[in-house]
C-alpha cells in the first residue's frame, strides 16, 4: 500500500491527471484517507487503512502520476530482486481503491498516500477532481501525532470538521489549533473549498513509544469512523495486538523508574482532566458499537 508499480498509463509520456478505472456507479460514497510521513505518527493512520484495504479485498482503481509531487531522493523508489533477477521497480505514490463492504450500506474508497515532497496545491486539485468523479460525499481523513498522552488510558481522538453543521451531525466536539499543518490539513481545506463534506481524525499517539507500530493509536481511529459512519469496521486481531502493545510499553515502564514515574504524572494530569461527562459519552459510544456489533452477528455477542 502507498507505492504503485512500474509501468502505469501516461498520456503523451506524463499523466495530466488520475485516470480512474471504470468502476460503475457508486452508493453514497465515502472516502478514508491517510498519508504516509507527518500526518502519520507510530504509523497509527497509514495502518488504519491497510486494515481496512486487507480486510475488505479493495480493489485499485487509479494513482496519482508521483513524477511531479515527491523527491525521489527523500523519497525514494523501492527495487524488488529475487535471487539476482531485478523484477519490479516500484514508485511512491498515492493509491484509490474501492471496495465494498455488504454490511456498511455503501460503498466506500480507501486512499493509502505519501505526503508530496512539492507543489501541494497541484496534487491536492488532482485528488479533489478524482472525488468529484466518483461523486464522493463524505471525506474522513485520518492522521496521527505525538502528545503527552499516557499509553495506559484510552488514546484521545481530536476532531475538525469543514464546518459546524456537519460538526454538529456528526456529534463532532470543535476544538481550537494554530500551528503548522500537513497534507492531511490542505486537503481538508481543499474538500471544503470544492464543496466537498470533510473530517479529519486526530489520534494522540504516546510520544514515549513513537516507534511504529502504534495498534492502540490505529484501533482508537478506527472506532472514531465507525462512530461517524454507523457502522461495524473489520477490526480482526487488532484489540487484541493494542492489548500486548500496552503490556509491552508496562513491562518496558516497570525497568525504568523515570520513565515510570513520568506515566504516572501523565496518568494524573489526563485524569484530572477527564471531565465526568466526556466519560459518560465514551460509555455512551462503546455500548452503541456493542449494539452495532451485536446486532450485526443477529443478536451473538
Amino acid at each position: 500500500m502507498g507505492r504503485a508499480p512500474a509501468g502505469p498509463r501516461r498520456s503523451g509520456g506524463r499523466w495530466l491527471a488520475i485516470e480512474l478505472d471504470a468502476v460503475g456507479h457508486l452508493t453514497s460514497p465515502a472516502l478514508i484517507a491517510a498519508f504516509e510521513g507527518w500526518n502519520d505518527a507510530g504509523e497509527a493512520a497509514s495502518s488504519a487503512i491497510s486494515q481496512l484495504s486487507s480486510a475488505w479485498d479493495a480493489k485499485a482503481i487509479g494513482q496519482i502520476d508521483p513524477e511531479d509531487y515527491y523527491d525521489f531522493q527523500v523519497t525514494r523508489p523501492v527495487m524488488e530482486v529475487t535471487e539476482g533477477h531485478a523484477e519490479e521497480l516500484v514508485w511512491p505514490t498515492t493509491r484509490i481503491e474501492i471496495a465494498r463492504p455488504p454490511q456498511a450500506g455503501r460503498d466506500l474508497v480507501l486512499l493509502h498516500g505519501i505526503e508530496p515532497n512539492m507543489r501541494w496545491r497541484g496534487f491536492t486539485a488532482e485528488l479533489v477532481t478524482a472525488f468529484r468523479e466518483l461523486g464522493v460525499e463524505l471525506v474522513i481523513l485520518l492522521g496521527a501525532l505525538l502528545a503527552d498522552s499516557p499509553h495506559t488510558r484510552p488514546l484521545q481522538v481530536t476532531a475538525a470538521t469543514s464546518g459546524t453543521e456537519l460538526a454538529a451531525q456528526l456529534h463532532v466536539e470543535p476544538v481550537d489549533y494554530k500551528g503548522p499543518t500537513g497534507i492531511v490539513g490542505v486537503l481538508q481545506q481543499a474538500c471544503s473549498a470544492a464543496g466537498i463534506q470533510a473530517v479529519s481524525l486526530w489520534a494522540a499517539v504516546p510520544h514515549y513509544v513513537a516507534q511504529p507500530p502504534s495498534p492502540k493509536a490505529t484501533l482508537a481511529l478506527l472506532r472514531s469512523v465507525e462512530d461517524i459512519l454507523d457502522i461495524s469496521l473489520p477490526l480482526a486481531d487488532l484489540p487484541a495486538e493494542a492489548r500486548a502493545w500496552e503490556r509491552g510499553v508496562d513491562e518496558l515502564a516497570e525497568q525504568d523508574s523515570d520513565v515510570a514515574e513520568y506515566v504516572r504524572s501523565l496518568e494524573e494530569a489526563k485524569d484530572a482532566t477527564d471531565l465526568p461527562e466526556a466519560s459518560g459519552d465514551a460509555i455512551a459510544r462503546e455500548f452503541e458499537r456493542y449494539l452495532r456489533r451485536r446486532g450485526e452477528h443477529g443478536g451473538r455477542t
